[in-house]
C-alpha cells in the first residue's frame, strides 16, 4: 500500500459537501422550533432611557420578547478568555443584551422569539427604544486623547491595556549609523466566511440538558464559557458544531447571541434557531487588525540590523472579545523581529476601547501585523542605505546553523532553513531577469514592481504551561481517541474542530499510514462535546501540529496493543514481530502472519487474549507539545500599475513555504491559495470604514470589496520540508502562511513600482484612487 502521508489525496469530505448532503446549523429543523431575531442599536454610543416591547409581544406568532432586564440574573455577561499578565487589563465583559448604554452600532438591544423568522423580523419594528445619543469615538488614537468620550466610566482614557516587552536605551538608536522610522496602519478588516454565525438550542426539561448546535471553531471552549454564562453544568450542556462553512478566526470568539438563544430555549421549553444575516455579520461578528504601528529600526550602513522598537496602538472595539487582548500583545509583540537576527527589541502595546465592533483573532492573528511591519521596514531600510531589499534580507536572515534559535523577544524558533526558501522563491521567480525586465519597462514609462516578503510565524499553540503563563484561560493540548471496531474499521475522535480545512482527509492519511488500512475505512468524529471528552479547537494553525500529533500517538498505541495480541496468537515474543502495511509477520518465517483486521476482531471478541491485556482495541492520547512551531517561507509578488488609473494588477505571485512535514500537498496548496487571497485582499481592496459618528459605512458587499478568483494570476507554489522537533509528525501548520506573507509582499511590490515617483509608503488598502492620488501629488510636487 502506498504511503499516505505526503500523498496528494483528494478531500474525502467533498463528495458529501458538494452534493448538498452536508449538515450545517441552518439545516437543523426540530419539531416545535421557534426563531429568534435581534434588535440592534442604530447608534454607536447612546444611553437607553427606555424600551417598550408591548406591541411586539402582542404581534401574532410572537412567543416572547426579551430585553436585558428580562435576562438579569439568568444570563451572565460573556467574558474574555485572555487576561494578558502585567498589562493592567481593564476587562469589560459583554452583557447578553445592552443594559444602560449601547457602545457600538449593531449591539443587540432586544430579541424576539417567534413562530418563524419573518414574524420575528416584523416584530422587531414594533419595539420602541428611547435613545439619548452620546458623542462617540471610533479611532484608537482619538479615544486615548484628553476629553475623548468615555465608553466605560471606570476606564480612564479608554485604555483597556498597556503591555510592554523588552527595553532598549535611547542611546542605542541615537548612536546607530542608520535609523528608519515609519508609522504604519494595519487597517480593520471584516472576516467573511461563506456561512454566517448560527445557533439552534434545544432544552430537555426532564433532565435539565441543554444542547446548542452552533458555528464554532472550538466547541469545548464554547461549552466552558456558556456553561458559566447560562448556569448549566458542563455535564448537561452539549455543544455541537456540525459542518461549519469557514471561520477565519471569527468563530473562535464566544458571543452573546448564542447564549441568548440557549436561554430562550430553556425559558420557553421549545427549540429556538437564530441565523445571522449578512448585514448583521458585518455589524456584530468580530472584526480584526486595526492597529497603528510606529516602528524604529536601527542598523549599520552595511545593511545589518541592530535593534527594533515598536509602539502598537490597537483598536479593541467596545468590549474585550474572547482572544481580543492577546492578538495585539502576545501574538503580535513576540514576533516583531520576524525571520531576522535583531539583537535587541522593544514593544509597547496600547489596547483601546472605541465605539466599534470588538476585534478578535482573524487568520494569522497578530502575526500578519508583525510580519507586515518588519517586512515594510526592511524595504525602507534598504532604500535608506542604498541596497537591494533582497541583499538586506540575505544579510539579516537567521542562518540555518543557529537553530533552534532564541529571539530577542525570548521565543525559541524550533527549526528553520530560511535561505533555502528564499533561494527557491528567487529561482522560481527568475529574480535577476525580472529586475532587467523592470528596467526595460521603466524606460518605456511602465510601472513594474517586485516585492519580497520573508516570514516566520508562531503557530501550533502549545504547551499549556506557556498558555497559562501568558494569561490564556485554558489549555492548548489536544485529545484524540482511535477506536477500532471488530470489523477493523476505525473511528478517530479529535478535539480539534475543522471548519473547511479538509481535516477528515489529512487525519485519515495519518491513521491509514500508522495502521496500514485503507483510508476509506477511517471516519473522523469531531465537533461534539458529548462524543469527545475535551479539546481546544482549531485556530492558530494548530490542527495538525497538535491535534494531528495526538492522533498519531493514539494510533501508535493501538498498534502496540495489537502487536501484543498478534504475538500471543502467533505464539512468539512481540519483539519477534514486524508490522508493515497492516500485517503482523513473524520475522524470518514467511506465511506466519495476522492482519490488522484479524487482530481487531480478536481484541473485541476477547476469546484468546494475553492474561494482562484488556479487551477491545482503542487508545487515547492527550498531547501537550513542548513548544510552539514556526513555519516560514518567502513570497514574491510582481505587480504592474496603470499610470492613468492607479489600478494595481497582479502579474505573478510566487510562494515558497516550509511548514515542516507536509501531510497532503494538495490540501496544503489549497490553504496557501486561500491565505494568499485573504492577504492580497487586505493589501489591495478590503477595509472597514466608520463614519465619525460610528456608523459602519462598509457594511455590505456593495461597500466592502472581497477578493475574487478572477483578480489573481496562477499562484506559483512550492514547498520545502524542515521538520519540527516538537511533535512526532514534524508538522508546523500552513493555514495562515499566505495571509501572513502576502500583505507586505504586495505592498513592497507596489512601493517598488512607485519608486519613479518617490512614493515610499501608503496605507492599505492600496486602492486605485489612493495610488493614483499618490502619483498625482508627487507629479504636482516635483
Amino acid at each position: 500500500m502506498a504511503k499516505m502521508i505526503g500523498a496528494p489525496v483528494k478531500r474525502k469530505e467533498d463528495t458529501r459537501l458538494l452534493t448538498g448532503n452536508g449538515m450545517f446549523t441552518d439545516d437543523m429543523k426540530l419539531p416545535g422550533m421557534l426563531h429568534a431575531a435581534f434588535l440592534r442599536s442604530p447608534f454607536a454610543h447612546a444611553r437607553i432611557k427606555g424600551i417598550d416591547t408591548d406591541k411586539a409581544k402582542q404581534h401574532p406568532g410572537v412567543a416572547a420578547v426579551f430585553t436585558a432586564a428580562d435576562l438579569f440574573g439568568k444570563v451572565r455577561p460573556v467574558p474574555t478568555m485572555w487576561y494578558v499578565p502585567g498589562a493592567d487589563l481593564k476587562a469589560k465583559d459583554r452583557s447578553p443584551l445592552a443594559t444602560e448604554k449601547v457602545l457600538y452600532a449593531g449591539e443587540a438591544v432586544a430579541v424576539v422569539i417567534a413562530e418563524d423568522r419573518y414574524i420575528a423580523r416584523d416584530a422587531l419594528d414594533l419595539i420602541s427604544v428611547d435613545y439619548e445619543e452620546l458623542p462617540s469615538v471610533t479611532h484608537q488614537e482619538k479615544a486615548l486623547a484628553e476629553g475623548a468620550p468615555l465608553l466605560h466610566e471606570d476606564v480612564p482614557q479608554n485604555l483597556a491595556l498597556l503591555w510592554k516587552a523588552g527595553e532598549i536605551p535611547d542611546e542605542v538608536f541615537a548612536q546607530a549609523e542608520v535609523v528608519v522610522k515609519q508609522r504604519l496602519y494595519n487597517q480593520r478588516v471584516i472576516p467573511n466566511p461563506m456561512e454566517t454565525r448560527a445557533a439552534v438550542a434545544q432544552y430537555n426539561p426532564g433532565g435539565g440538558e441543554l444542547t446548542i448546535w452552533c458555528t464554532s471553531q472550538n466547541p469545548h471552549i464554547h461549552r466552558m464559557i456558556y456553561s458559566d454564562v447560562l448556569g448549566v453544568p458542563e455535564s448537561k450542556l452539549r455543544i455541537v458544531a456540525p459542518d461549519v462553512g469557514g471561520g477565519f478566526g471569527a468563530k473562535i470568539a464566544t458571543y452573546t447571541e448564542e447564549a441568548v438563544v440557549g436561554h430562550a430555549a430553556r425559558e420557553l421549553k421549545r427549540p429556538v434557531k437564530w441565523v445571522e444575516e449578512r448585514r448583521e455579520h458585518f455589524l456584530a461578528t468580530t472584526h480584526a487588525r486595526d492597529e497603528v504601528i510606529e516602528v524604529e529600526l536601527a542598523g549599520n550602513k552595511d545593511g545589518t540590523f541592530t535593534a527594533i522598537r515598536v509602539k502598537n496602538t490597537a483598536n479593541l472595539g467596545a468590549y474585550l472579545s474572547t482572544f481580543g487582548a492577546g492578538c495585539p500583545t502576545i501574538d503580535f509583540g513576540l514576533m516583531v523581529t520576524g525571520a531576522y537576527q535583531i539583537p535587541q527589541a522593544e514593544v509597547v502595546t496600547y489596547g483601546v476601547y472605541t465605539n466599534t465592533t470588538p476585534t478578535d483573532a482573524y487568520r494569522g492573528a497578530g502575526k500578519p501585523e508583525a510580519t507586515f511591519q518588519i517586512e515594510r521596514m526592511v524595504d525602507l531600510f534598504a532604500r535608506k542605505v542604498g541596497m537591494d531589499p533582497l541583499e538586506v534580507r540575505k544579510k539579516n536572515l537567521i542562518p540555518t546553523e543557529l537553530f533552534p534559535y532564541t529571539t530577542a523577544m525570548g521565543l525559541l524558533y524550533d527549526s528553520g532553513h530560511y535561505e533555502l526558501t528564499l533561494e527557491k522563491a528567487l529561482e522560481t521567480a527568475g529574480y535577476e531577469a525580472l529586475r532587467k525586465e523592470q528596467e526595460e519597462l521603466r524606460a518605456q514609462g511602465r510601472l513594474l514592481g517586485i516585492g519580497i516578503s520573508t516570514y516566520v510565524e508562531l503557530c501550533g499553540f502549545g504547551p499549556s504551561k506557556v498558555a497559562g503563563a501568558i494569561g490564556f484561560q485554558g489549555g492548548v493540548w489536544e485529545n484524540s481517541t482511535v477506536r477500532v471496531h471488530p470489523s477493523g474499521k476505525v473511528s478517530v475522535y479529535t478535539g480539534t474542530s475543522p471548519h473547511g480545512q479538509g481535516t477528515a482527509t489529512s487525519f485519515s492519511q495519518i491513521v491509514a499510514d500508522k495502521l496500514g488500512i485503507p483510508i476509506e475505512d477511517i471516519e473522523l468524529v469531531h465537533g461534539d462535546t458529548q462524543s469527545i471528552s475535551m479539546g481546544w479547537g482549531t485556530y492558530g494553525s494548530r490542527a495538525t501540529a497538535v491535534g494531528g500529533a495526538a492522533v498519531a500517538i493514539a494510533a501508535d498505541r493501538v498498534v502496540a496493543k495489537a502487536k501484543r495480541i498478534a504475538a500471543h496468537e502467533l505464539e512468539v515474543a512481540a519483539e519477534d514481530l514486524e508490522f508493515a502495511e497492516g500485517v503482523f509477520s513473524v520475522k524470518g518465517v514467511p506465511g506466519r502472519t495476522k492482519t490488522f483486521q484479524e487482530i481487531a476482531r480478536s481484541a473485541n471478541f476477547a476469546w484468546n487474549l494475553p492474561d494482562d491485556v484488556e479487551p477491545s482495541l482503542e487508545a487515547q492520547s492527550f498531547f501537550d507539545p513542548t513548544n510552539f512551531v514556526y513555519p516560514f517561507g518567502a513570497h514574491i509578488c510582481v505587480v504592474e500599475i496603470d499610470k492613468d488609473t492607479g489600478e494595481v494588477m497582479l502579474k505573478r505571485y510566487i510562494a515558497v513555504d516550509d511548514v515542516g512535514r507536509v501531510i497532503n500537498p494538495l490540501l496544503a496548496e489549497g490553504q496557501v491559495h486561500g491565505g494568499v487571497a485573504q492577504g492580497v485582499g487586505q493589501a489591495l481592496w478590503e477595509g472597514a470604514v466608520y463614519s465619525d459618528n460610528g456608523q459602519l459605512l462598509s457594511g455590505t458587499f456593495m461597500d466592502y470589496a472581497m477578493p475574487k478568483a478572477r483578480f489573481f494570476p496562477k499562484i506559483e507554489w512550492q514547498y520545502t520540508e524542515t521538520p519540527s522537533p516538537v511533535n512526532p509528525l514534524g508538522a508546523k501548520g500552513i493555514g495562515e502562511t499566505g495571509t501572513t506573507a502576502a500583505p507586505p509582499a504586495v505592498v513592497n511590490a507596489v512601493m517598488d513600482a512607485l519608486q519613479p515617483f518617490g512614493v515610499e509608503d501608503l496605507d492599505m488598502p492600496l486602492t486605485p484612487e489612493k495610488v493614483w492620488k499618490a502619483m498625482q501629488d508627487r507629479r504636482e510636487g516635483v
